[in-house]
């Protein structure tokens, strides 16, 4: 089933159902009123939404046109928003620009940091953009909402909390974050709200593209109408999201609603790294890569970071064509 979050005057929105080709839904707040009460009592209520989602693909509840400038983030807020770096491509590239080692760990052991879960953005806010010399990036990821997990849990016990599915802008500021990593404390104002597609699935709704920790299709990245990233989510993949989650668990339990992200999707070139879209490669899913990859191959780094005016969209379809969870696409702008 996929479940979207209907902006309603509130902070948490109205809980909905929406169609597997995206078109319509159907109330389900006399089920229960949010996303994140529905995971808090998901073994109860899963049933009863499931069913309203069949009832609503062969036209047997009411139902309006769904509308995906009209959402939340699925989950507005949420208790937990820990992000890692599964694909290690990406964290080899970026360490390299910056002239730093890569720890043999990285390859054993997710890297994770801690971003902020309180004020998320919708799938079509503006990314709001203060100063340039912040160098606004996007960052295209996917994400799942775990059901409880606790501490110390297994990766076979991880797996079995996956609940819902989703994308990512993980909107970053390069200009902030070399900074604030040199402290020693991770990252803070680097890393503003992030975003999340219109609707949140149930890994059912992959069908085979899902093996239980990955999902094997392309990312689809354009940047002002034109293809910037077509990487696979399921290629170079080095942590799956069970063990992302485990090791999330290792310190401490997950509470219900917790969302884990993938980081960057990144592919790895055939011997070097991969080429732009516009060079028959697949691309990148953010815009440092490329300016890495700029620098590598050119020896100097030629495409911008984001500027007010400037649109991301990010979007994953399956093998039909079809798009799974609707599309992030956002506009910058300045304050």
């Amino acid at each position: 089933m996929k479940l979207a979050t209907l902006r309603n005057g509130t902070r948490d929105g109205a809980l909905v159902v929406v169609s597997r080709d995206l078109t319509r839904c159907t109330d389900a707040s006399f089920l229960i009123p949010t996303l994140q009460a529905a995971l808090d009592n998901w073994q109860r209520i899963a049933p009863h939404l499931a069913a309203l989602a069949e009832s609503l693909e062969v036209g047997a509840v009411p139902s309006v046109r769904f509308h995906e400038h009209e959402v939340h983030a699925p989950l507005p807020r949420a208790y937990q928003w820990a992000d890692a770096s599964a694909y290690v491509n990406h964290v080899e590239l970026v360490r390299r620009s910056r002239g730093t080692e890569m720890p043999e760990s990285f390859w054993s052991e997710p890297l994770m940091y801690q971003g902020g879960s309180d004020s998320f953005l919708g799938p079509r806010d503006p990314i709001p953009l203060a100063d340039e010399n912040w160098k606004l990036d996007f960052e295209g990821e996917l994400a799942v909402i775990v059901d409880d997990v606790p501490l110390g849990a297994s990766v076979e016990v991880a797996r079995d909390a996956i609940r819902l599915l989703m994308l990512v802008n993980d909107v970053s500021l390069r200009g902030l974050a070399t900074a604030e990593l040199a402290k020693g404390f991770g990252f803070f104002n680097a890393k503003p709200s992030s975003a999340f597609s219109p609707v949140a699935v149930t890994p059912d709704e992959l069908a085979d593209a899902w093996d239980g920790g990955r999902i094997h299709l392309p990312l689809a990245v354009d940047l002002n109408g034109k293809p910037f990233g077509r990487a696979n989510a399921g290629v170079d993949m080095v942590f799956d999201f069970p063990q992302i989650i485990a090791h999330a668990a290792k310190t401490r339990p997950l509470a219900a609603g917790s969302i884990i992200g993938s980081g960057t999707v990144s592919n790895k070139g055939d011997g070097g790294p991969g080429k732009p879209v516009s060079e028959g490669g697949v691309g990148y899913s953010c815009i440092l890569e490329q300016h890495i990859v700029e620098k590598i191959t050119h020896g100097a780094s030629i495409t911008g970071f984001m500027k007010p005016g400037d649109v991301v969209r990010i979007e994953m379809k399956d093998r039909n064509g079809h798009s799974v969870f609707g599309a992030i696409e956002q506009s910058v702008e300045g304050t």
